[in-house]
């Protein structure tokens, strides 16, 4: 039996550049590294990759993420990775990151949900709805 459950607290971030993957400069991707550390229910770590592009017009833009979360949520230790899509259309953000399926670890094993981010004020805030059997 599955057990709903909602959490939220903050995070911080790094995203250091990374130079293009040798070929494919031409396609002008931007790469990044992820690096977070999660705080509250979700006290944890996580590094990660992102590519993204930039649209034609001002305020448009697209990316994809990955990355692996570990330490404890609500005390039960394991890992598990986000998969992170998100469009802006010429200043509308849509943003969906959901647990990769079966990518639960140890105490987190057959972990589902998605989770959302919102920025204020500089402050980065998570709220991640999620199921462990």
């Amino acid at each position: 039996m599955q057990h709903p459950h909602h959490i939220s607290g903050t995070f911080e971030v790094k995203l250091n550049p990374q130079a293009a993957a040798p070929g494919i400069e031409a396609a002008r991707l931007g790469r990044m590294t992820i690096d977070k550390q999660f705080h509250g229910d979700l006290q944890a770590h996580s590094l990660g990759e992102m590519l993204s592009a930039m649209g034609e017009i001002k305020g448009s833009a697209g990316y994809v993420a990955i990355e692996r979360v570990t330490g404890t949520l609500l005390g039960k230790k394991g890992s598990f990775v986000l998969m992170h899509t998100g469009t802006m259309n010429r200043g509308q953000p849509q943003l969906t990151i959901q647990v990769v399926p079966d990518s639960g670890t140890d105490a987190l094993t057959g972990i589902s949900g998605s989770m959302g981010i919102e920025i204020k004020e500089g402050q980065h805030f998570y709220s991640f709805d999620f199921s462990l059997p």
